[in-house]
Formats: C-alpha cells, structure tokens, sequence
C-alpha cells in the first residue's frame, strides 16, 4: 500500500485555514488550543480504554497516587501509605485541602467506591481482586485494605498509566462500570464546561482555583499538577494539512498526533517546536472478533497473521526512515524484561500465498469480513488499510467500513454478527510502557467475556497471569512465564502484533513547560 500523500502539501498549508473565533489577545495568552489525537465522544475513563477518554480525563480528575519518569509509585492524592509488618494491611491517608470542583471536600468513602467500580474494568486489578479481603473506610481521610495474602503489586496497580484510577465522588462512583457515567465532577486542576462541549467539533476545560497542587516538580505524572493556563480547548480538525496550516498561522497552539508526512515541513519553522513528548512507543496491533465467524475460527486467524509483515504496516504510518519505527513480533514491549519471540514464527513468514494455502485448508468458507477503519484518525487509519489490502489479497468477502474514531469506539462494543452492527477487525494503538507487564497489558486479556473488544476465552493465558502475579518478582520465573504466555497468544492469535513507531508532537515556541510524560497531559504548560 503506498502512504498516504500529500500534494501541493506546502501551498495547502500555506493557504488553509481554521474557522474559529477570534480571541482576545489576553484571553488568547491564557488558553492552550489543541488539536487532539482524536474527537472526544465518551467520557468515561472506566467504561472505555480509548486514549482520548483518558487524556481528557487527566485534566478532570486526580489520581491517588502516580508514576513518575522513572515508572516509580509515588503519593499524589494521598499523603502516603502505611503497609503493616505481615503485608496485610495498606492504609492510605488523603492530603489536606482536596476538594471536588463542586465544592464538596474528597472524603475517603468517595476513593473506596471509585476504586470498586474502577477495579470492575481494570485488567491489573482483576488479577489481584480476590487477593482483597476488605476496603473500607476508616475516617474522612483514612480508608484500608486488608488482604488474604500479601500483594506488593497493589501500589503500582492503583498507581498505573495504562488504566488509571480517578476518583469521582461517591454519589457518581456507584454508577455501575458497564453504564457510561454523565456528569464530570472531580477533583483534579481543570473543571469540564460541558455546556461548550461539542463532539466532533471541540471540547472545553477552565482552570479549577480550587485546586491545591503537591509542592514537588512535575515528574512523569507524578508531582505538581499546577494548571498555569485558565482555559484548555480542543478543536477537532480531521483534516492532516488544516492542523499543519493552524500550527503555523498561529491558530492552534498544540497538535497531539501529527500526520508523520507533515513533520519535515512543520521542522522548517522557526515558530514550531517539533519534538517527542511521549516517553515510550506507539505500538499497534489488529485485533479480531473472536465471538462471530470467520474469526472465531483460530485458523483462519493465524492465516491472516502469516501475510502480514510488520515493516509494511510501520511505513505506512512514520515513512521510510527505520530509526522513526521498529518490528516487534512479540506481545511484550520490545527491550523490557519479558520481551521476546517464543511461538512467534507465523509473524515471521510475511508470504501471502502461504497465508492462502493456510486460509483454504482452515476452511475459510466467504463469510463476510467487516473492518472499521478510522478516517479522522491517520495513524490508525493507515494501519486498518494496509490489513484491508492483505484480506482483500487474500481473497476474503471484506467489507471496508470507514468511521470517525468515536463511532469506532462506540460500535467496537457491539457482540452482534456483522449483519446487525458487529465487527471483525479493528485496530488500535497503546504505547509501550502499557503493554510491559501481563497485568497491565490490555490486549493479553483473554477472560471471555470481560476481556478487551474481541472478547478471547484462552483460560491458559489467565493461569499465567495468575501465576506471573505470584512469581513474577523472581526473574527467572518471570522470564518463563512470559515466554510461555507469548507462546499462547501467538497459538491463539486473537490479536497481531504490528509494531512500534516514535509519535512525535508539535508546538509554538510559546508554548511553555512542555514536559516529557507517559500521556499527554496539559498541567504545569502556559504560554509566554
């Protein structure tokens, strides 16, 4: 598949435009524009894993404690821990001065019931569940854990990037985890003003005063969360070239994803700053519907995993540049502790007649193949195209679907067969540090109905994340259980590795306090 191109790239940037209203020198100086990775349609951060989701609520809601740089758990809500001699008793205390943006003081009882209908979602939490005796609050600042057995992994589950906990108020918190919930009351420095909200076309956040950040320098996400700016807008613009042209013209002040193609361009300004914010790698994957046919068919998967080559699928996204992306046939994030290759041979073959010989001795029978690609969501598109055209290569009855990203997000729910609304291939990206660890890894999940969209039932992979929570701290133990889950997920392949690509960001030179993080955050950044 050729990348997507441009032409005239450089006239249209220099002749595009962005309708907006026109600000207020002042106001403008005190509002961080952005152009976001994707539109904001949900607002959950329990009830979807979608990145955007989460981004926007980093700005809404706090954490009780956070990774810094160094992927360490540090206090964030709380002031600390106290763990008792025999590791079955955590109690954590809250921090002073934390107040919900309606006012209302953050009490213990409100973090204990977000924690439970947090834990009901959360893959890392799931794992270690049943190793909970009780959580209970214990006074207005004070709540515990008491365990079965000891779990040193509790912290860094609480503390976690991939699926974080933010704490809502109680009354809200209750909302079951598989209803969205509907108001955005939290604590954290910025307060939603849904009232301006728009999805697909812009998305508003003011500056919580209220707010009483932690003394300590921002650090990852650990820290100080001081909003500098009064007011964070997003402006949903689908168009690669616009984006360009309102970075350049002063428009926007901030573009989360940019399209790879424009970035040689937009490095020729002397008005934009193009560098790589994010700490770790996109990673990409092709994920398939193993509930309805063909796909519920593990032959018929692994066929499809046998024409795919990676390097095609990295081009397409960040060029030819190999130091811009790299191969990663394996589950785990490339250069960790477990990353390796044990049972990835299929990803090795990159041969599209013996994906045709494998499809037909399967028993691949025309059933329909319907895939979702995202048109306003480059990266992704791009990733969901190259797989199109190895389906359609294949000979397969494929059915492209093309999407907005919250469409996307709202039907990769659906269980139905393909003739009432389902699916059978999505994609999606992570980055790297979510992906590291079996607890944490959102798309190792094969807990049937409860696992992530696609919903696999491999009972051999939850043994080995069982069993990697319990002997994963010795390395070698460690080290044989992620080869042997790798093994698993490849035999089953209910999800393709693709890969990993650097996603740099872009910013005016104004734009102040940009710092390295996990996720794209919008604390401690102003405006000069």
């Amino acid at each position: 598949m050729e990348r997507r191109t441009f032409l005239g790239a450089s006239a249209g940037i220099a002749a595009a435009g962005v309708s907006a209203p026109a600000l207020a020198q002042g106001a403008a100086a005190r509002t961080l524009r952005v152009i976001p990775q994707a539109n904001l349609t949900s607002l959950d951060p329990v009830w979807t894993t979608a990145v955007v989701t989460r981004n926007n609520a980093f700005l809404i809601y706090d954490q009780l404690c956070a990774q810094d740089a160094k992927g360490e758990v540090k206090p964030q809500m709380v002031e600390g821990w106290e763990t008792s001699q025999d590791g079955l008793t955590w109690t954590f205390t809250l921090r002073n001065n934390l107040t919900f943006h309606d006012g209302e003081k953050v009490l213990a009882k409100d973090c204990v019931a977000s924690i439970d209908r947090w834990r009901r979602r959360d893959p890392f939490m799931g794992v270690l569940w049943p190793n909970v005796a009780e959580l209970a609050t214990l006074d207005d600042r004070k709540f515990r854990f008491r365990l079965n057995k000891p779990t040193p992994l509790l912290i860094m589950a609480l503390g976690q990037t991939q699926f974080p906990c933010f704490i809502m108020p109680e009354r809200i918190a209750q909302t079951d985890a598989f209803q969205q919930i509907r108001e955005t009351i939290g604590s954290g420095p910025f307060r939603f003003l849904r009232d301006e909200w728009n999805p697909g076309q812009r998305a508003v956040w003011a500056k919580n005063e209220r707010y009483v950040p932690r003394e300590e320098a921002v650090d990852g996400l650990a820290g100080g969360r001081i909003p500098r700016i009064d007011r964070v807008e997003w402006t949903i613009i689908s168009d690669p070239a616009t984006s360009a042209s309102a970075m350049s013209t002063g428009e926007q002040d901030y573009w989360e994803y940019p399209l790879h193609d424009l970035l040689p361009l937009m490095r020729r300004s002397r008005d934009l700053v193009v560098e790589q914010r994010l700490m770790d790698g996109t990673y990409g994957i092709c994920r398939f519907n193993t509930l309805q046919p063909p796909f519920n068919n593990p032959a018929i998967r692994r066929a499809v995993a046998m024409a795919v080559d990676q390097r095609d699928y990295l081009r397409a996204v960040a060029g030819d540049d190999p130091a811009g992306w790299g191969a990663c046939e394996g589950v785990f994030t490339c250069d960790t502790p477990l990353a390796n290759e044990v049972g990835s041979d299929l990803l090795k073959v990159r041969n599209i007649d013996r994906a045709k010989q494998a499809l037909r001795e399967a028993g691949y029978n025309g059933e329909k193949v319907v895939l979702i690609a995202p048109g306003d969501y480059p990266q992704i598109n791009a990733l969901s195209l190259m797989t199109a055209d190895i389906i359609r290569r294949l000979g397969m009855n494929l059915e492209l679907i093309s999407a907005d990203w919250g469409t996307l997000i709202q039907r990769r729910t659906s269980k139905e067969p393909v003739e009432r609304g389902g699916w059978s291939i999505i994609h999606t990206t992570s980055s790297g540090q979510s992906l590291a660890l079996p607890v944490i890894n959102l798309f190792l999940r094969a807990n049937g109905a409860n696992a992530w969209f696609g919903w696999p039932d491999v009972p051999e992979v939850e043994r080995l994340r069982a069993e990697w929570v319990e002997k994963g701290g010795d390395p070698a133990e460690g080290r044989r259980i992620g080869e042997a889950l790798n093994r698993e997920a490849m035999q089953s392949m209910y999800y393709i590795p693709l890969g990993y690509y650097w996603q740099p960001s872009v910013w005016r030179r104004n734009v102040t306090g940009v710092f390295r993080a996990p996720a794209t955050v919008f604390w401690n950044i102003g405006k000069g």
